[in-house]
């Protein structure tokens, strides 16, 4: 539980390291090589440690260089046991992207039942039909999916009927090593993915990323390691800039990369936000006039990041004016405004597109458009935290209130993806504090 005295600006600085969602994918890439990998700028986050059991289960020598760097050495990977690997189910939905690596080195991979936020349906469907068009035989057991690939993977042509993130990293890790080429289409093109491209390509691999979300790859017989400093956390850069704008604050990000982060930039300046970007990050900050009611709609990049909406519904319910937001991505995202309406918003939700963007969604009972209607006066409550994005915005809204909040969940959830988060909050000033 953290206790929260709200009604306090943010302000101060706050440093971000590599992508949360790049870190896991570098650390399982490091399995495809015969040398030595170094990951630099790693945050210290519990999924970071998660994946890096699953790595030790497998036989991957792991340890820490300098500060925030790790250091893989797979050259004496092996098979794990179902219940070694069994520890750590409904913890991660990372297991299934070892698969592509793993057929490709031992022949053989375990799936165990994967965890992940409560944000909306992410079946593994995808990641399967391509996985078998490369060649893996795979069996449903009580106990989880076992694949196997008795001959060398071969490469395919695939096209996603959605560009999901994790099925275009479990085309390009299996990819890789299979023989011959592989095309995918309607591929996800986010900042991460073109990252671990890079990764990718430092270790041996032929990619060519062609226009209209094509990507190509060629095979080859063999991979190495790889020295990679990962791209920032856009999705944390942008958490601490909603907290900002919704306190009344100033936060300089440490760190923060202007090229990831142009889609949210535009909407904080337009719903009235401030941020000037310096060689070392960008400083956020409320400049005292209203903010300004918007219309967004979340979508797979270069659109506005899915990640990106629940921090700033918050600040958005301090806005004069109707906000209307359409979410696209994940169905099942906007849960935690019952805890915001607890708290004084004025937040309805619909089953209709609210939005032009084509959207899996409609006529379907999801309740996936949101009305914000501002400004809202918040007044403390005790939250329950529902996932990860959804819990940092539970703590802006009570830093924001009036009153003192409490918040359960934050080490299941926030400590997951966000590093040092109290020793944050404390260098911005936040009257936060930890019962015995």
């Amino acid at each position: 539980m953290l206790v929260v005295h709200g009604g306090a600006p943010l302000r101060g600085e706050v440093q971000v390291r590599g992508a949360k969602n790049l870190i896991s994918k570098a650390m399982v890439a490091s399995v495809l090589g015969t040398g030595v990998s170094r990951l630099y700028d790693v945050p210290k986050i519990r999924d970071v440690t998660i994946i890096r059991g699953l790595l030790e289960l497998h036989g991957v020598r792991v340890s820490t260089g300098s500060e925030g760097e790790l250091v893989f050495d797979p050259s004496n990977v092996e098979r794990a046991s179902t219940d070694e690997i069994n520890v750590h189910a409904g913890s991660s939905r990372i297991p299934i992207l070892l698969c592509g690596p793993l057929l490709h080195r031992l022949g053989h991979a375990f799936i165990p039942d994967l965890g992940g936020c409560k944000i909306g349906d992410r079946p593994i469907d995808f990641h399967l039909e391509a996985l078998r068009q490369f060649g893996a035989t795979i069996d449903k057991t009580p106990d989880g999916l076992h694949l196997t690939a008795p001959e060398r993977l071969r490469g395919t042509k695939f096209e996603l009927p959605y560009p999901s993130v994790g099925a275009t990293e479990q085309v390009l890790l299996t990819a890789v090593l299979a023989e011959g080429i592989t095309e995918l289409r309607n591929a996800a093109v986010e900042p991460e993915i073109v990252d671990l491209i890079c990764i990718l390509q430092k270790m041996g691999a032929i990619i060519k990323v062609h226009t209209n979300r094509v990507i190509e790859i060629q095979g080859v017989d063999k991979l190495g390691g790889y020295n990679h400093r990962p791209i920032p956390d856009r999705i944390e850069a942008a958490s601490w800039a909603a907290a900002a704008l919704a306190t009344k604050g100033d936060v300089f990000v440490r760190g923060a990369n202007q090229v990831d982060m142009m889609t949210f930039l535009n909407t904080f300046r337009s719903v009235g936000g401030a941020f000037e970007v310096l060689d070392a990050g960008i400083r956020f900050w409320h400049p005292g006039d209203e903010l300004k009611a918007v219309a967004l709609e979340t979508d797979v990049h270069p659109g506005f990041m899915t990640d990106w909406q629940q921090p700033l519904v918050v600040a958005l319910s301090q806005a004069r004016g109707l906000s209307i937001v359409h979410e696209t991505v994940y169905e099942r995202r906007f849960g935690y405004t019952e805890a915001l309406n607890k708290m004084g918003a004025n937040i309805q939700l619909y089953r209709e597109c609210l939005g032009g963007t084509p959207c899996r969604w409609g006529r379907r009972n999801f309740l996936h458009s949101a009305v914000i209607a501002g400004p809202s006066k918040l007044y403390a409550a005790d939250l329950e935290i529902p996932d990860l994005r959804a819990g940092f915005s539970h703590v802006i809204a009570a830093l924001a209130a009036e009153g003192t909040s409490r918040v359960y969940g934050v080490d299941h959830y926030i400590v997951r993806g966000y590093e040092d988060f109290d020793g944050k909050l404390a260098a911005l000033g936040a009257r936060t504090e930890r019962p015995a």
